[in-house]
């Protein structure tokens, strides 16, 4: 299997409003820029890139965010928002020839001179909903299994846009990111499927804490 890195997105902490909501001032990394050259992907992050809550956001299972640049062609369509691009979702890696339903957790891959493992699907928070000024966006994202995934860095390594994403390794075929989100979201009350996929070893430490709460 190999996708390709279309982009890559970074940005730094801002407080923002919109025009329709004034009064509501926020703080978020969310707008990120592409940037045009290679890019030095630590442990932990890109460089030059920040998140504003680091309870929920970035960290060794949340190195990089990863989007199917397939997805906006729907979301543009479906939003009736024309200038929802590759990148308006707040991802770091705009990819291509890879998805949801064809990625699995503990997937290894090298991306340029860094190798990479899929940890979780995302769960969007508010901020992308704020982004939009669109509240349910993030339940939107989850419910149409859309959501994009986290990659954590094995091997630190630059990287650039325009690099194959070659899979190195795959553990777990059983568990796309596909089939993750279903039971997260839709099989709540799922505990035989929570137990299974929280015994997994490769995903991330949160998205065991949620789960193991369900058996």
């Amino acid at each position: 299997m190999k996708g390709l890195l279309i982009a890559i997105h970074i940005g730094r902490v801002k407080t923002m409003t919109l025009k329709s909501q004034v009064s509501r001032k926020w703080r978020s990394a969310i707008l990120k820029q592409p940037v045009s050259g290679p890019v030095w992907l630590s442990r932990t992050n890109l460089a030059g890139d920040e998140q504003a809550d680091l309870k929920h956001h970035g960290g060794p299972d949340k190195a990089v965010l990863a989007y199917a640049a397939a997805h906006y062609p729907l979301w543009r369509q479906e939003l009736g928002i024309s200038e929802m691009e590759p990148g308006g979702f707040g991802e770091n890696f705009v990819v291509s020839g890879m998805a949801e339903p064809d990625v699995c957790i503990g997937d290894t891959f090298r991306v340029g001179e860094a190798v990479v493992q899929v940890s979780q699907p995302r769960q969007p928070c508010w901020k992308l909903g704020r982004r939009w000024n669109l509240a349910d966006l993030p339940k939107r994202a989850e419910e149409t299994g859309r959501s994009g995934w986290y990659f954590r860095v094995l091997e630190e390594g630059w990287v650039a846009p325009g690099q194959e994403i070659v899979l190195v390794d795959r553990p777990f075929p059983q568990w796309t990111v596909a089939r993750c989100n279903e039971i997260m979201h839709h099989r709540r009350r799922d505990r035989a499927a929570a137990a299974e996929l929280d015994a997994c070893p490769a995903l991330s430490e949160s998205w065991k804490k949620t789960l193991g709460q369900r058996r």
